[in-house]
């Protein structure tokens, strides 16, 4: 998101970091033949042996693994359990919230549906009239294409609308109101889920139907990929499925220092307003049946079901970058180009894929726990194996060790007073009732403030969600609140500055993606 630094998440680079590691179309060859194929099966053999292992450092409940080469799958395997208080085990048919992975499958799907004539050049208000942006440059909104959107190239500032999902606002809500988000220059990248979605949605629209039911009949039904889709209510009725853990009693001081204890998260993570970007959910079996189609330039059994102009299109990078449409591009570690993505929930999942095009050669990771740099670490260190760049299969990196470091960020408490003790000698607040009402943000809505029970705090709901903060006193007119989710790690705090003279409006640090930089106006008839 665009905020100040103090209250940024970070997820998005932090992810681009490990992804780094990971992440062109052209790419490696193996080896051939019957060299390559055993290089490949021997790789894969020694997941056997160091997945268990490496679940054990980081406490991890639950793996699902699938490697694809030459077409096939020759790996697919589950380790450990669903949920960490019952004895049900992962196998490779076990359905996992795939979390940002899910945009790999929708530039697939767009790759399916696209129109022919403009592809992935389609101007977006072409196909969805209703959405714009606020450029200072109305023209731009003309010229906003899919593939801008795909790139994370439309101007939006980091996650913009997430917080809006937060506090409750579907997808058609969102999307309309990231016309009053505070906006970078056209062109420029920064990584938004609602971005992406906005080109997805639009496309889906335009035909007629739903993002679930297009992603199903443009992709899962025709790779009989049963165990995946694009709506959580279908994961939650799934019966092998994995459930979301998070780290018990997690802070940024204790993450990696020792195997995490683990519990279910409640309630689980709903990701379907940002569906096309992060809602899909998928089994390890069925991730294969996808990377062999991608790996295939789009071929499936005999018939062409993408665009392979499309394809090719999604698996460059944009000029000047190192993203393409929905897929990361660039050199794994030893420099064999690659694409990859992976994704996470601070609320409980963690997955990771990666291919090496030439080499016919992919593998998958699905994780049910918070991010600890174990999808990215199995799928690096099978890469080495793989493509004989581990010497007598002796890898050339602790990769758990490196991904954990890497991950450590995204637990990094937000906020300018996270981890600060209260003044010693603090102004006094005005009365409380001073700071009551209803205030109003174009881009967030509106937001009651209400003096509590106890005396000393305020209390602030927000959307539709009836999201509620309690505000405690700092000084003067500054209150601070607790934040805690799947945007803001546990520690995180935020200031809420009130002015309540004759300009009355309150300035919130935590929401500030805003044109007017967090502002809630209160409003007139407020006593």
């Amino acid at each position: 998101m665009k905020r100040d630094q103090t209250m940024r998440p970070g997820l998005a680079r932090l992810l681009r970091l490990a992804a780094a590691a990971l992440a062109t179309a052209a790419a490696v060859a193996c080896g051939g033949g019957d060299a390559a194929d055993a290089s490949v099966r021997q790789a894969a053999a020694q997941l056997d042996t160091l997945v268990p292992q490496w679940m054990a450092r980081t406490g991890v409940p639950g793996v699902a693994v699938s490697v694809v080469h030459g077409g096939r799958t020759v790996y697919a395997r589950g380790f450990g359990v669903r949920r960490v208080d019952e004895a049900a085990r992962v196998d490779a048919d076990t359905a996992f919230p795939l979390a940002s992975v899910s945009k790999s499958l929708a530039a697939t799907v767009m790759a399916a549906r696209i129109p022919p004539d403009a592809g992935w050049d389609t101007p977006i208000q072409q196909l969805l009239p209703t959405f714009g942006l606020a450029y200072p440059d109305a023209q731009d909104n003309a010229r906003l294409t899919l593939g801008d959107l795909f790139a994370h190239r439309s101007g939006l500032p980091d996650h913009a609308g997430d917080q809006l999902e937060d506090l409750g606002y579907g997808r058609t809500e969102v999307l309309a109101r990231l016309r009053h988000a505070r906006l970078n220059p056209y062109g420029s990248y920064a990584y938004t889920n609602f971005g992406l979605t906005a080109a997805a949605e639009a496309l889906a629209r335009s035909l007629g139907t739903d993002w679930a039911t297009l992603s199903e009949q443009a992709l899962y039904q025709p790779l009989g990929m049963t165990h995946t889709s694009s709506r959580h209510a279908d994961l939650q009725a799934r019966s092998n499925r994995a459930w979301g853990h998070v780290q018990a009693n997690l802070s940024y001081d204790s993450y990696g220092t020792q195997p995490a204890r683990y519990v279910v998260q409640q309630p689980q993570r709903q990701p379907d307003a940002q569906s096309p970007a992060g809602g899909a959910s998928a089994s390890a079996a069925d991730m294969a049946r996808w990377m062999a189609l991608v790996l295939a330039g789009g071929r499936w059994q005999g018939q062409q079901l993408l665009d392979p102009v499309a394809l090719q299109a999604a698996l460059a990078a944009r000029p000047g970058g190192t993203y393409g449409y929905g897929f990361n591009v660039g050199p794994d570690p030893h420099g064999h180009p690659s694409v990859s993505h992976s994704g996470a929930f601070l609320l409980g999942a963690h997955t990771a894929f990666i291919l090496w095009p030439e080499a016919n050669l992919g593998i998958t990771v699905l994780t049910n726990a918070q991010p600890r740099g174990l999808a990215e670490a199995i799928a690096l260190a099978f890469g080495e194996l793989a493509l004989g760049d581990a010497a007598d299969g002796v890898l050339t990196a602790d990769w758990l060790a490196v991904m954990q470091g890497r991950m450590r960020g995204l637990y990094q408490p937000l906020g300018q007073y996270a981890g600060q003790p209260p003044p010693e000698t603090p102004a006094p607040p005005q009365p409380l009732a001073r700071y009551a009402g209803r205030y109003t943000n174009a881009y967030y809505g509106s937001a009651q403030v209400t003096p509590n029970a106890d005396g000393k705090t305020l209390d602030l709901v927000l959307g539709p969600a009836k999201v509620l903060h309690r505000l405690r006193h700092w000084s003067g007119d500054s209150f601070v609140f607790e934040l805690q989710g799947e945007n803001a790690p546990p520690g995180s705090v935020s200031a809420v500055r009130f002015a309540p003279d004759e300009r009355a409006y309150m300035q919130i640090e935590y929401y500030a993606e805003d044109l007017t930089r967090g502002r809630f106006d209160r409003d007139a008839d407020t006593p």
